[in-house]
């Protein structure tokens, strides 16, 4: 596994135009239209990289694109992998082991999620603020590698309370509706059935959605910062629960992206490590 992180992260090195940024995106269904906003563009593609997965979901283009966000160097994922996918949770979370390899100390994740919270609208941005891991198997299982990280990582600040507290200052200056809650990640594909949102909504969770539990709990056991926002896809409420297809999905968060666009490119340029 080392091996590979490090072949992976060379040959990255090798084809960048320039230094690798300090700041990496990892940018969700419906959510990758935030690529247009970053200039400079340098798109690797995923099947061109050693060792990495080919994402196989609509609405996920599979580019590793490094460019400028804010006036700041950034590297960004367009398109990430998912469990559901097949793939095994070193597989999905192994462009995470790459960006620590080189040299990427803060992680930004969006995601597109179902709402569950009855002040949630469709279209609404919610900072995540922590969240509840019940995928069946864990990033983390198996042999530590103390070059990674710690066999016991804390995940007291999964995602950083400064970066959450200038995201709001930032919502509030702009006037944007911003909420924040805990996001429930499961291993998908199905959408949830009303009984799962109401048991998910009753052990404390927010929002839920198929990925980004993962990534994140790898980026802390590497000790990367992460800050992370969901869209507001479609509602899991009591009584509100609708029939909803991925294209609602991509729809949905399509039409929230210029928000999230506003949020995530001003917190970029604020960002301060």
């Amino acid at each position: 596994m080392i091996e590979k992180i490090k072949e992976t992260g060379n040959y990255i090195r090798s084809v960048a135009n320039g230094p690798i940024p300090t700041t990496a995106i990892i940018l969700g269904t419906g959510l990758g239209a935030l690529v247009d906003h970053i200039e400079n563009k340098q798109y690797i593609p995923y099947s061109s990289i050693p060792n990495f997965p080919v994402s196989t979901v609509e609405g996920h283009s599979g580019n590793l694109i490094f460019g400028t966000l804010g006036n700041r160097p950034v590297m960004a994922m367009q398109g990430r992998f998912h469990f559901y996918e097949g793939y095994d949770m070193k597989t999905v979370t192994f462009p995470v082991r790459v960006m620590k390899e080189l040299g990427i100390k803060t992680l930004f994740v969006s995601n597109a999620a179902g709402g569950m919270n009855p002040e949630f609208r469709v279209g609404d941005l919610m900072v995540i603020t922590d969240h509840i891991n019940l995928f069946p198997e864990h990033p983390l299982r198996g042999k530590n590698y103390n070059e990674l990280g710690t066999r016991f990582p804390d995940m007291s600040e999964a995602y950083s309370r400064r970066l959450i507290e200038s995201a709001m200052s930032i919502a509030e200056e702009k006037g944007i509706r911003l909420m924040h809650g805990v996001y429930v990640g499961t291993q998908g594909p199905t959408f949830e059935t009303p009984a799962e949102y109401r048991y998910f909504h009753i052990i404390g969770g927010d929002a839920v959605g198929m990925s980004t539990v993962p990534e994140v709990i790898v980026a802390r056991h590497a000790g990367i910062e992460v800050f992370g926002v969901s869209v507001i896809t479609d509602l899991g409420v009591e009584g509100v629960v609708e029939k909803v297809s991925h294209e609602d999905v991509q729809k949905a968060a399509n039409a929230a992206q210029p928000k999230m666009m506003e949020i995530m490119t001003e917190l970029v340029k604020r960002y301060e490590e």
